[in-house]
């Protein structure tokens, strides 16, 4: 999967159970939803991330977690939320968003049965990978 090139630039993720998974089409200040941890090993998330290879397009998009990049401490971007990414595991898509985020970015598939995929889904449901918060 693309990510921003800001990806360089996160020192913490946010992981995020989303709670109106249905009125994605409305989402205008990001994604909404319960933080259910925050994961310090930003960079080998998004490098899990990042692997994740192309899926088939569907159609449901009802997305269940979320990521929410934070910058960390860098000078131009004190603490800001960089870019989000919505996954539906069921219809293999993910959207992007945030200021970070291309036009050519935004909206793209993965494969929920790769290595990655199925990494990424025990972290968030907090079978696997180190949690803080």
């Amino acid at each position: 999967m693309l990510i921003p090139t800001t990806a360089n630039l996160i020192e913490r993720i946010e992981a995020v159970r989303i709670t109106d998974p249905l009125g994605w089409h409305a989402w205008m200040d990001g994604v909404p939803g319960e933080t259910i941890g925050f994961w310090e090993d930003a960079q080998e998330v998004l490098a899990l991330v990042a692997a994740l290879p192309a899926g088939t397009r569907m159609r449901c998009f009802t997305p269940g977690f979320a990521l929410r990049a934070h910058a960390g401490r860098h000078p131009v971007f004190p603490e800001q939320v960089l870019f989000e990414i919505a996954f539906c595991f069921r219809c293999q898509g993910a959207w992007l968003y945030g200021p970070a985020v291309t036009k050519d970015l935004a909206h793209q598939t993965f494969d929920p049965d790769s290595i990655p995929a199925r990494e990424l889904l025990l972290r968030f449901r907090g079978e696997n990978g180190p949690r803080v918060g």
